[in-house]
Parts: structure tokens; C-alpha cells; sequence
């Protein structure tokens, strides 16, 4: 049987391969008016994934990542900054 410590170890170590399992999500995000709301953003993924890719398009409301991380992870880190996350 597997326990919380041996997926958690597993989920580290996926984090840790180079392109293991590396997925594009495009995102849309409102509410962010600067970039103070970019940069809030932008270390919100990456206290998530450290080697996320993170590209902002402000004026199209984009977030695109790349990431190891599922969707509804990202989603959630963005959505706890305070930012309406659409899809």
C-alpha cells in the first residue's frame, strides 16, 4: 500500500526529472491591472513549481505555464492571489 510520504516522495521526485511529464496550460485571469498583479502571480506559480515557465499577457488576460504541476494546482495558486481564473 502506498502512504502520504511515499507519493509525496514520488511527486518530488517527478518534479525533479527534466521534461517528466511537462504539460502547456493556458490560462485566463482577470483582475490583474500592473505589474505588481503579474509579479504576484508569476512567484505564486513558482512556489508551486520552481521550474514552471510562466508567460503574462496582461492586456489578454493569458497566463500560459509550463509545468509538472496539474491544472487545478495552478489554478488554485493563482485563484489564492485574489484573481478570477476563467479557464
Amino acid at each position: 500500500p502506498l502512504d502520504l510520504a511515499t507519493v509525496e516522495r514520488f511527486r518530488l521526485w517527478l518534479s525533479l526529472q527534466p521534461g517528466a511529464f511537462l504539460m502547456n496550460q493556458t490560462f485566463t485571469v482577470t483582475g490583474m491591472t500592473c505589474g505588481h498583479c503579474e509579479m504576484a502571480v508569476k512567484r505564486a506559480i513558482k512556489q508551486l513549481d520552481p521550474q514552471a515557465e510562466v508567460a503574462i499577457d496582461r492586456t489578454q488576460n493569458r497566463v500560459q505555464v509550463e509545468s509538472v504541476q496539474p491544472r487545478e494546482a495552478l489554478a488554485h495558486a493563482i485563484a489564492e492571489e485574489g484573481y478570477a481564473v476563467a479557464a
